[in-house]
């Protein structure tokens, strides 16, 4: 009689536990490399979207999409073995058994945990669908739709709980339709229909489509990590060596400077004169020739040849459409023309902040004023190489980022750029207008070398942009009540000084919105520079 009542109470209890069904994911093979895919039909971007992953269709064309950052494959192997991967994915999640069923309309604020679901006829999200992946990275969210797919504008799709794009799989016998400003996650998979993506849809996953024409309209779409992807790390970064000192350097020509310019790292050529630097405002200036810009030309010589020569994994189709927003993550680039950067690249390290960047531009180089590169996800600047054959101008204020390798061109840095990295030529001129660069790595890395000596940034200045305020935290004890702050214009023009007499200061600013350079000044030395922007309230 216990027995049995011990067998009673088990199982009322086991009953009242909530119950998790397990979903498993397909075998994506080769369709998990492609972020927009067709076996049979046109595959087609309108407007500027950014990509990352390849594209292509097995049977047609891809038309309008300017860099992509993946490869194009139309009707090659790569294209024809993706399609057959994707139809091997299909047959599974086509197989899988339903263990939830849905209505129709999907979100308005509904919550679904990992399992297979089953709608079957057409469906519509609306608003917010949430997949809970309670806490297990490997959940598994199957939903069937038995029908077309439609969403209306700015619904999204959004995961909580360790919930991952890369493990949602949308199969759809019919038509996908993403309406404008839609946020999508995770792989779509359309049997025998079009795949079509309005204006601003933004897609974290993939869009597969068995047969039918895939189109994508001013969008991001973009392959997720996780779920076995590589992990991407970039080539191995080349061996700077003596060039890790310099922040401007010609191995052959003139290097010259106008208005007040702030260097974290040397100056000078191997041939020819360096003129027009103010000592206190850079760590070290070779005015003529000398051992260490001997040096210096020589394994310059080495860095180009190690970059020229290194085998890239992404060929940038567009030169001339470089930078407008586009993303790229850690590989080797190549451009096969002359590029021009024209507002913002994004550099994204995936989380990974040993990852590197090796961009090489067959040609020249230059940006538009006011252009931007910007690290995100870890990304760290002293990972970024730039290998350009030809001229390269950095137009005025704009922000750049890297080690810029010149060979056999002129380098302009016009007024107002700032640079973290270097700029460096094996022959060419090399002209400088009020800018600020600091070197991201190397024998001295982010230290300050003065009179031949190391010296650790002496302090943490912010915030940066500032408005009313700016608080300066000095990192050495010993400098309080032996230093000062000045900070000059764009014109080098003197506007504020106040002494540092304690180890943290705040001073009030009465300064005009725009962007001025700081100097760090004690025991009559300079021993820190940089860069502050102010913003008024």
């Amino acid at each position: 009689m216990k027995k049995q009542l011990l067998s009673i109470v088990t199982a009322v209890a086991l009953s009242s536990l909530p119950i998790k069904y397990y979903a498993q994911a397909p075998a994506m093979g080769t369709a998990s490399d492609f972020v927009l895919f067709t076996t049979v039909g046109a595959n087609f971007n309108t407007g500027i979207s950014q990509v990352t992953g390849n594209v292509g269709t097995n049977s047609g064309s891809s038309t309008g999409y300017g860099n992509v950052n993946g490869q194009m494959h139309d009707n090659d192997l790569a294209s024809a073995q993706c399609a057959a991967d994707l139809l091997t994915a299909y047959t599974q999640l086509n197989a899988a058994t339903p263990t939830f069923f849905p209505a129709p309309l999907l979100g308005n604020g509904q919550s679904l945990n990992a399992g297979v679901y089953s709608v079957s006829g057409a469906a519509t999200l609306d608003n917010t669908l949430t997949l809970n992946g309670q806490g297990n990275a490997n959940a598994v969210f199957i939903i069937q739709i038995s029908g077309p797919l439609s969403t209306n504008a700015g619904s999204k799709v959004v995961l909580i709980n360790n919930a991952k794009a890369c493990n949602v799989f949308w199969k759809i016998e019919g038509l996908v339709s993403m309406a404008a400003g839609t946020s999508m996650k995770g792989n779509i998979i359309a049997n025998n229909a079009a795949i079509n993506m309005g204006a601003g849809v933004i897609l974290e996953g993939r869009a597969l489509s068995i047969s039918g024409a895939v189109t994508i309209d001013n969008g991001l779409a973009y392959t997720p990590i996780g779920c076995g992807s590589p992990v991407l790390t970039g080539p191995a970064s080349p061996t700077l060596a003596s060039t890790s000192c310099y922040a401007i350097f010609s191995s052959d020509g003139p290097v010259t400077n106008t208005g007040n310019t702030f260097a974290n790292g040397d100056v000078g050529t191997n041939v020819g004169l360096t003129t027009g630097y103010n000592a206190l405002n850079v760590t070290t200036i070779h005015p003529i020739p000398d051992g260490s810009t001997g040096a210096c030309a020589a394994d310059l010589l080495n860095v180009y040849t190690y970059l020229n020569t290194l085998p890239y994994d992404i060929e940038l189709l567009y030169p001339a459409q470089f930078g407008r927003s586009l993303v790229l993550t850690p590989h080797t680039y190549v451009m096969n023309a002359a590029a021009t950067l024209t507002d913002t690249l994004f550099l994204d390290g995936t989380g990974n902040s040993n990852a590197v960047f090796v961009i090489q531009i067959n040609g020249a180089l230059s940006t538009s004023t006011h252009a931007k590169v910007i690290l995100k996800n870890g990304t760290l600047a002293k990972n970024v190489f730039w290998k350009i054959d030809g001229a390269v101008s950095i137009n005025d204020f704009s922000v750049f980022v890297g080690t810029i390798i010149c060979n056999n061109g002129a380098i302009a840095l016009n007024k107002g750029v700032t640079l973290a990295g270097r700029a460096l030529t094996t022959n060419g001129a090399l002209t400088t207008d009020s800018i600020n660069v600091a070197v991201s790595a190397g024998c001295i890395t982010t230290d300050l070398k003065s009179n031949g000596h190391l010296k650790s940034a002496m302090a943490v200045i912010y915030p940066n942009p500032f408005a009313n305020t700016l608080t300066i935290r000095l990192t050495d004890n010993a400098q309080a009540n032996d230093a000062h702050l000045n900070i000059y214009d764009m014109t080098g023009t003197l506007v504020m000084m106040d002494e540092l007499n304690q180890i943290v200061t705040t001073v009030e600013t009465q300064l005009a919105a725009g962007i001025y350079f700081y100097q760090i000044v004690g025991k009559g030395e300079v021993l820190q520079t940089g860069k502050l922007i102010a913003e008024r309230n």
